[in-house]
């Protein structure tokens, strides 16, 4: 009896999240996050709390840079979303 391969099923988020914690490196949360954006994701935020510095990552677009915002707007992929950053920064 012949083994069958069930298909990979591959599944990506429309919209990620990156804490960044005491311990993490900067520069790979930032690969994560534009790796995810490379394949198909639509909004990356990663969040940096000591500096309270957000990225914003988007299909064919710069990396936008907000430095200590209050909150971030989901957009058009999230449209009636809105994160409270100052819960997120303490």
């Amino acid at each position: 009896m012949q083994n069958k391969k069930e298909p990979l099923l591959i599944f990506v988020p429309q919209n990620v999240v990156e804490l960044r914690s005491s311990s993490d490196k900067l520069e790979s949360l930032q690969a994560k996050t534009k790796e995810y954006i490379d394949n198909g994701a639509k909004l990356g935020w990663l969040l940096d709390p000591l500096p309270q510095r957000v990225e914003i990552y988007r299909p064919d677009s710069a990396v936008e840079v907000l430095e200590n915002p209050d909150s971030l707007s989901g957009g058009k992929v999230l449209p009636a979303f809105v994160l409270n950053l100052r819960r997120v920064w303490g």
